[in-house]
């Protein structure tokens, strides 16, 4: 699975709007939009946002694991 699909499986499963997360990483709802249709790439630094945000390892979103673990 691709990061891309997984942040916005993440933000569906959270019932939450593009809107909504991009305000949390302190972008555009355009950005955001772009990182989850592969026009962007998320940085680093808002994917540890994200982490903390879901409490899921960067593994998970990465797709390297399907293994929701905590974020501590």
């Amino acid at each position: 699975m691709t990061y891309q699909k997984r942040i916005k499986d993440l933000r569906e499963d959270n019932d939450l709007a593009q809107k909504q997360v991009a305000a949390i990483l302190r972008v555009s709802q355009q950005t955001y939009s772009s990182y989850e249709l592969n026009k962007r790439l998320l940085s680093i630094d808002d994917l540890i946002v994200l982490c903390k945000f879901y409490h899921v390892s960067a593994d998970y979103i990465l797709g390297f694991t399907d293994v929701k673990k905590d974020w501590n």
